[in-house]
């Protein structure tokens, strides 16, 4: 019997950090090192299975020891706590879609608002020790609107965090500490994991520290649909485990019997909060790219190849006589699409890329998430039961290629879409001049203001804005605040937002 399930983020402790906004970037003095996120942490030994004393003797499987992957993953998962920023108080938040089932009508944080003058709310989470010198990886969602943010290390000293950069697309997150000779875990293979597998989950569940489960992965290239609310462009490929995880485990570490580090736990399917069976968790080859573009270029650079696909099932095969049945078809393109401009066709079913066989659209978008624009990917594609190779030169989400991506990076990184009005749609709000804000999703300023989407800003830091290139020519050159200022259509006071970039 079927029982259906509803998914959730492996929220903290006091469940706040997993529905407010902001996190905030800071300088990062690493850039100029040649090296990077991957050659920051060294090699792990191999802990073998042991089995019988000769090989080919016909004995039964002595069951894995986990005590070597277990001791390395502790001394590396550290607890964070989450201090609200006080601009935004508890009373004011929302509660998100996905969170409103195990809640109900009532809002909690009207509960949970502190008493106590000058109290701020509090929440926690986990993270994971990635290099000796203090770089963690975690979610975005622990750190999320968070005006101060302190870690605690497995022999219980504490430190106060900076945060790097996030990713809301992925709910990962990179944070340092001013620390050195940190024990710290290595990226496994996680394109390498297979079903089946012995994994451990590490972490701080409902503040129960170092706490360690274990668990077969049950499945992989999972999308369960829980990024879309916050993100623009959500990449959800989980590793799905049965390994016990709870609300606390948040951006912990999953790792196999060799102590790497192959997953960053990150939800739950649950119908009460709590686990009831299985856990997803960020891929490592997801959460690697993520944190190694925060690391050089302060954001995520992703590659897109421009398409709407869908997956190949009995149904198509027999509507589109398809000669496949296993593949995504491609459905449309977006404008300047990469793929189309390479040669892809509507109807094409993507076998591979770059070898690596497409089953499915998570598959896919862990593939292409790995890139970044101007980055080339080979597809195999069938077309009326031909094979064909391609070569396509990877955008980036507004068309462009790596020279150009990090002003639309800006954008990005606000969370906002723009578009130009036309002369008729100037005329008709009472404005000279500006861009509207067409989409708000998940950044600074869905975090930091109430900003609603419609408004016309008229002017960036007093200086006058007349199209969208001219708004973010002006966004990418500025550090620090910036002040917004704009008017809502039907409206005539005008409105001022300050966002910190």
């Amino acid at each position: 019997m079927f029982q259906t399930r509803n998914f959730r983020k492996l929220a903290p402790v006091a469940v706040i950090a997993a529905v407010l906004g902001g996190s905030s970037y800071a300088a990062f003095d690493h850039f100029a090192k040649p090296d990077t996120i991957s050659t920051w942490v060294n090699a792990t030994p191999v802990v073998k299975t042991r089995m019988g004393e000769k090989p080919g003797e016909n004995t039964a499987m002595i069951p894995a020891d986990f005590t070597y992957a277990s001791q390395k993953a502790t001394a590396a998962v550290v607890h964070i706590k989450s201090t609200l920023k006080p601009e935004r108080t508890v009373s004011q938040m929302e509660v998100p879609d996905a969170f409103k089932d195990f809640f109900g009508d009532r809002n909690p944080f009207e509960q949970q608002a502190p008493q106590g003058r000058g109290e701020k709310p509090q929440a926690t989470g986990s993270g994971v020790i990635i290099n000796p010198d203090g770089y963690i990886v975690t979610n975005n969602h622990v750190i999320q609107g968070a005006e101060s943010l302190e870690v605690t290390l497995s022999d219980k000293r504490t430190f106060k965090a900076k945060v790097i950069g996030s990713d809301p697309n992925t709910d990962i997150a990179l944070i340092q500490i001013d620390a050195k000779n940190l024990p710290s875990l290595a990226f496994g293979n996680s394109e390498g994991v297979k079903v089946g597998q012995w994994v451990l989950a590490v972490g701080n569940p409902y503040n129960l520290t170092s706490t360690v489960t274990a668990g077969i992965v049950s499945a992989k290239g999972r999308n369960i649909n829980i990024l879309s609310e916050n993100a623009k462009a959500p990449v959800e490929s989980f590793i799905q485990t049965d390994a016990a995880v709870n609300p606390g485990n948040s951006g912990g570490a999953l790792v196999n019997l060799n102590g790497e580090l192959i997953g960053i736990n990150t939800a739950i399917a649950s119908q009460t909060g709590s686990f009831a069976g299985y856990s997803f968790a960020v891929p490592s080859s997801i959460a690697h790219k993520v944190v190694e573009d925060i690391s050089k270029f302060g954001t995520v650079q992703r590659g897109y190849l421009g398409v709407g696909i869908s997956e190949v099932d009995g149904a198509k095969v027999k509507s589109y006589d398809l000669k496949v049945s296993e593949g995504v078809r491609v459905e449309s393109f977006a404008d300047q699409s990469a793929a189309k401009e390479a040669g892809v066709k509507i109807g094409d079913v993507i076998t591979k890329i770059d070898g690596q066989m497409i089953e499915s659209v998570p598959q896919l978008q862990e593939a292409i998430a790995q890139h970044k624009p101007n980055d080339k990917v080979n597809l195999m594609v069938n077309r009326d039961g031909v094979e064909k190779a391609i070569t396509v030169s990877l955008k980036g989400s507004a068309g462009n290629t790596s020279e150009n991506a990090g002003k639309a990076a800006t954008l990005d990184k606000l969370g906002i879409e723009l578009q130009d009005l036309s002369n008729k749609a100037k005329k008709e709000i009472g404005v000279e001049q500006g861009v509207q804000v067409s989409q708000i999703f998940a950044g600074k300023i869905r975090q930091g203001t109430d900003m609603e989407e419609g408004f016309v800003i008229t002017r960036i830091d007093n200086k006058p804005v007349t199209s969208v290139a001219e708004a973010i020519k002006i966004l990418s050159d500025k550090k620090g605040g910036v002040m917004i200022e704009g008017v809502y259509p039907g409206k005539p006071e005008t409105q001022y937002y300050a966002v910190g970039l």
